[in-house]
């Protein structure tokens, strides 16, 4: 059987601490900040038993076990809120509307009461744009964004809005996207969105300015390398294309998954098959850059590699621990080689994946550190249709180690490509080398 071309791939940030990995800029796209993150990092996570569905609507009715507090009896610490609201109705000098208010006042407490980046605020509009995007496909520029620690990469924490130290940079544009074509590349570190400073505004915020329906523009002023650019984008419908897969070398198939979705794990089950079928006898897989998804899909993708039964991570907060295992999978039998392709952009779902393979012994990881993200996020509806990502739990390795900060380490450490655009790929010749030695 003839070998076929090796296959692209987008071009990524290098060895830089980001805040928050997002897939985004879609009409709402937050693929790793929803889920196991995009950006960012995820979304609705479901336990073992159940789908990867919405939550229900959230009731009116007072949260179990908190006790129920209103302005006219309020708490100490509630009395200040409380007061702050009368004054302003009372005496503010325009009229606000009370959902303005309310809106502000919870997204201070996510975004600067907890001060954790993968915890956030979505409006009704928001929230229902981004929990569409998570079918794989949205409007919008197609890129890769998070928050960089200019000053001290290593304390994220400093990072929960967009300051003269603290930038909102391009991790890379999806592949074929507006953003890849208007010029957009890994590192642009966004000043503005049509003229509007990015400062003093949380990632998540500005990621809903810069999405907006196909055939309309969006101007972001990028510095690069110094120089102050300003790049013009007409967004688009995306379509994530999750999985794609190549036969190499004659018989290793190659599986690059760029992102979590929902629709994720029958795709690559459908090209496991094709490949299979066309006489791959070893894989390589593919994580690349990818910001991860629902945890429900990192479950089952590692499910093809390690055999039914296996522990591929546990979910913790506290006493809790939630064991989630593999489940039934093509590509399980210890014969057939693996090696796991990593890098700084595989974060969350990417790095549980990665994570769980590595410790059951299962496949060769190879690459950089990854991300370095082992928060769970799940989504909670309110009553007014928005909703409130919150992080609840960590999750571990089989093994119980923490993906957070250093990242899952590889066992192979190949440095990532120079130029991306040159068509060298280092990374992939070293998984190649090692899979023909076997």
């Amino acid at each position: 059987m003839n070998d076929t071309p090796r296959p692209g791939r987008t071009s990524l940030l290098g060895a830089v601490a980001l805040g928050i990995v997002l897939l985004l800029f879609g009409a709402a796209t937050f693929v790793a900040g929803l889920a196991v993150g995009r950006g960012g990092g995820v979304a609705a996570l479901p336990p073992p038993s159940a789908t990867a569905s919405t939550p229900a609507a959230a009731s009116a009715q007072p949260t179990p076990g908190i006790e129920s507090i209103s302005c006219a009896q309020p708490s100490e610490a509630f009395a200040v809120l409380c007061r702050t609201y009368a004054d302003i109705k009372r005496d503010y000098v325009d009229e606000v509307s009370d959902r303005k208010l309310v809106e502000g006042a919870v997204r201070g407490m996510i975004e600067y009461g907890l001060g954790d980046p993968y915890s956030g605020y979505l409006t009704p509009e928001q929230y229902q744009s981004a929990q569409d995007d998570l079918s794989g496909e949205f409007s919008g520029i197609g890129a890769e964004v998070g928050m960089k620690n200019l000053a001290d990469p290593g304390d994220l924490e400093a990072c929960s809005v967009v300051t003269d130290t603290c930038a909102m940079v391009i991790v890379a544009p999806l592949d074929g996207s507006p953003a890849e074509a208007a010029g957009l590349r890994a590192g642009d570190q966004i000043k503005a969105i049509d003229g509007v400073s990015t400062i003093g505004e949380s990632v998540n915020s500005l990621v809903h300015v810069v999405r907006g329906p196909a055939g309309t523009d969006v101007t972001l002023t990028v510095e690069r390398g110094g120089d102050t650019l300003e790049i013009t984008v007409t967004r688009g419908v995306i379509d994530l294309n999750e999985v794609q897969s190549d036969l190499l070398d004659g018989n290793v198939g190659y599986l690059r998954v760029t992102s979590f979705t929902d629709r994720a794990p029958d795709r690559v089950e459908v090209a496991i098959f094709a490949l299979l079928a066309r006489g791959a006898s070893a894989f390589i897989l593919d994580l690349r850059g990818n910001p991860g998804g629902y945890i429900s899909a990192a479950q089952s993708i590692a499910s093809q590699f390690v055999p039914s039964g296996e522990l591929l991570f546990t979910v913790e907060s506290g006493d809790d621990v939630q064991e989630w295992r593999s489940q039934d999978g093509l590509l399980q039998d210890p014969d057939i080689p693996v090696v796991v392709l990593v890098d700084h952009g595989s974060a969350s779902a990417s790095e549980i994946v990665a994570g769980a393979l590595q410790d059951q012994g299962r496949a060769t990881i190879l690459g950089q550190p990854t991300f370095g993200k082992n928060t769970v996020q799940v989504w909670r509806d309110l009553p007014d249709g928005g909703g409130l990502r919150i992080t609840t739990d960590r999750w571990f390795t089989p093994d119980h180690h923490s993906a957070a900060p250093d990242g899952i380490r590889p066992d192979v450490v190949v440095a990532s490509p120079v130029d991306p655009l040159s068509g060298a790929d280092p990374q992939l010749d070293r998984a190649l080398e090692i899979l023909r030695g076997r």
